[in-house]
């Protein structure tokens, strides 16, 4: 089931967040993690439309809109391959059409999740938060 993110969700999604990016992430370094493991505490759930995919009571991944952006999109690795992420990334397409995300150039799972998608490799761009280089990637159900 996908439902609208509330906040006691919150503690849950930043399990989730954590498991995802060690898996997606590892070439990140402790010290942006940890800073990003807050802003996705107080900065981002809070300030994004957040819809979260809830299987038999349990919290297994969220996607977080900013407009017609993919601010955040993270499935437990435990429950990765299983249609979740697929089925989250229909809703956003659903309520928003054409999308648009940054996702690390050194993310292959990502990166190829959101190829597989049909999003569209458009260009690459220096994120000086974490020092590595992401893709922007977009979307059109045209």
């Amino acid at each position: 089931m996908i439902r609208k993110y509330e906040t006691r969700d919150t503690d849950e999604l930043v399990a989730i967040w954590r498991r995802a990016s060690a898996v997606a992430h590892p070439f990140l370094s402790k010290d942006f993690v940890e800073q990003e493991a807050e802003n996705t505490r107080n900065l981002y759930l809070p300030h994004t439309e957040t819809w979260v995919f809830e299987k038999a009571g349990r919290l297994v991944g969220f996607i977080a809109l900013l407009g017609n952006e993919v601010g955040g999109f993270f499935v437990d690795p435990l429950h990765q391959g299983q249609g979740h992420g697929q089925s989250l990334m229909d809703h956003a397409v659903q309520l928003k059409g054409d999308l648009c995300v940054d996702v690390f150039s050194e993310n292959p799972i990502g990166r190829r999740f959101y190829s597989r998608y049909g999003f569209r490799e458009e260009r690459e761009h220096h994120h000086e938060a974490s020092g590595h280089m992401l893709m922007h990637m977009t979307y059109s159900n045209k």
